[in-house]
């Protein structure tokens, strides 16, 4: 296994990886969350932090969001799952990974939404 830290962004708050690289390619990325300067800021702001945060992650594993073939979300509550189908819309484009949308009661820190991640590296 390979752990990845991607370079500028903070390291993990716990003990776990941004992401783990396994032998036959396949990367997973931990949940991300919105840069820890965005909670109170509106959901789309914060999903456009998690997704650019995912896509340097996924870089530094020698991927990209291209390559992503499974996303979890989880949503401080239902009623942003319609801002959350856009902004995941305007970042995947034609590209439709599988994907489950969860919606919870609350997250850390206040934050609103949390994206995990499972890619394939192309020559994995």
């Amino acid at each position: 296994m390979e752990f990845v830290q991607a370079p500028g962004l903070p390291l993990p708050a716990g003990h776990y990886s941004q992401a783990v690289v396994t032998r036959g390619g396949l990367v997973f990325v931990s949940g991300v969350l919105p840069a820890r300067d965005l909670p109170d800021t509106s959901f789309e702001a914060q999903c456009a932090s998690v997704f650019a945060q995912c896509e340097q992650i996924l870089r530094a594993a020698g991927c990209g969001l291209h390559d992503v073939v499974q996303c979890t979300a989880y949503l401080a509550g239902v009623e942003h799952w319609p801002a959350f189908n856009a902004a995941y819309a305007a970042v995947f484009g034609a590209h439709r990974p599988a994907r489950a949308v969860v919606p919870v009661p609350a997250l850390h820190y206040g934050c609103l939404v949390e994206v995990q991640l499972v890619a394939e590296q192309p020559n994995g």
